[in-house]
């Protein structure tokens, strides 16, 4: 039988699998305490647990499955993490460092699918969805890579927006925050993970139903169909006619607020007549809304594709302002290294592919 990660399993899953195997119950409490507070690397480092569940886990289960490829560093404090699957597939994790805590920017699928035309994640096609428990190791090597400093610090925000679509990886997504969430483990508040999608409307549905805190953010990027649907393919599946009932349903069902992200595309997307067309657009939802407006990184296969000006960015934001629409700009992070989402394993996979 093939391995899995154990840090797929939530503590729920753990147990029905540990005491269907012969052990008692509170080896599930000693396992994850290993895992996620001490923080071991390897079953054998669990002291207190007995041999016979060390074997157990050891032949069904693995810790370490991504191995480190590249690591960039800001002089922001950004580390741009470009991690290796067991299947060679490549992936990127982003440590931000805010104000307000250490966040990391997780990826969800290998390649994606939703085909945005200034996203350098979609330059390459979806292969696979990424396990719970390749999710999950993404936070705790981020997690180990703190602990090896020995500044005592740990991720304490998560944000669901880096490579691929979270929701089209619903399922494995749901577990992942489970265990990010999970008291006894990482502990991680679901006030402080975000996940972005880029307009799954059944989705939406689904997660509203959830009864989770998780903040939700939808890339809208522009405030009519036309313009959506050629920038973002996923408006020809999911117009603003579908995706904007369903931001509805979650508002009334959760009465949380949702962010709404706006990449501002020099002449493209960037005018006062869209931001005028947006807040129209959000009116009856402005006391729930926020417009996180995000300075474009160039991507050079997009070149078709510029970053606004600074005076356009401000007159977008003072258009939205005035027509009572709560907004700011993004504050970029790590802009001296590959900035952009995908951009790092994009160009390491051209660079394999040159070499071989």
């Amino acid at each position: 039988m093939e391995k899995k990660s154990i840090y797929g399993m939530t503590f729920d899953q753990l147990t029905t699998w540990l005491t269907e195997h012969g052990q008692k119950k509170f080896r599930v409490s000693q396992v994850w305490d290993w895992l996620y507070k001490k923080r071991v690397t390897d079953f054998s480092e669990m002291k207190n647990v007995n041999s016979e569940c060390i074997q157990l886990l050891e032949d069904n289960f693995y810790i370490q499955s991504l191995t480190q490829e590249i690591k960039q560093e800001s002089k922001d404090g950004t580390i741009k993490f470009l991690f290796k699957l067991q299947d060679g597939n490549l992936i990127e994790t982003v440590l931000m460092r805010f104000n307000y805590g250490l966040s990391v920017c997780v990826t969800t699928q290998v390649g994606c699918n939703i085909g945005c035309t200034f996203c350098a994640s979609g330059l390459l096609t979806k292969n696979r969805d990424l396990s719970g428990g390749e999710i999950v190791e993404q936070i705790m090597n981020v997690q180990h890579h703190l602990d090896q400093a020995e500044k005592d610090e740990r991720v304490s925000h998560i944000v669901v927006m880096g490579i691929g679509e979270p929701f089209d990886n619903y399922s494995n997504m749901m577990d992942f925050f489970r265990v990010v969430n999970d008291q006894k483990g990482l502990s991680i508040g679901a006030r402080h993970i975000t996940v972005s999608t880029s307009g799954l409307a059944h989705k939406i549905y689904d997660f509203a139903d959830e009864d989770i805190q998780i903040n939700l953010a939808v890339s809208l990027h522009a405030p009519n169909n036309e313009l959506r649907t050629r920038i973002m393919k996923i408006n020809k599946a999911f117009p603003l006619e579908k995706l904007m009932p369903a931001i509805d349903y979650y508002l009334e069902k959760t009465n949380r607020r949702i962010t709404f992200e706006y990449i501002l595309l020099r002449d493209v997307n960037d005018h006062v007549e869209e931001a005028e067309e947006l807040a129209k657009l959000l009116s009856n939802k402005r006391h729930l809304s926020y417009v996180n407006l995000i300075p474009y990184n160039p991507v050079d296969e997009h070149n078709q594709y510029q970053r606004s000006t600074k005076q356009a960015i401000l007159k977008f934001y003072e258009t939205l302002l005035n027509k009572g629409i709560n907004c700011g700009v993004r504050v970029e992070q790590g802009s001296d290294i590959d900035a952009a989402c995908g951009q790092l394993r994009s160009k390491q996979i051209k660079k394999e592919k040159t070499h071989s």
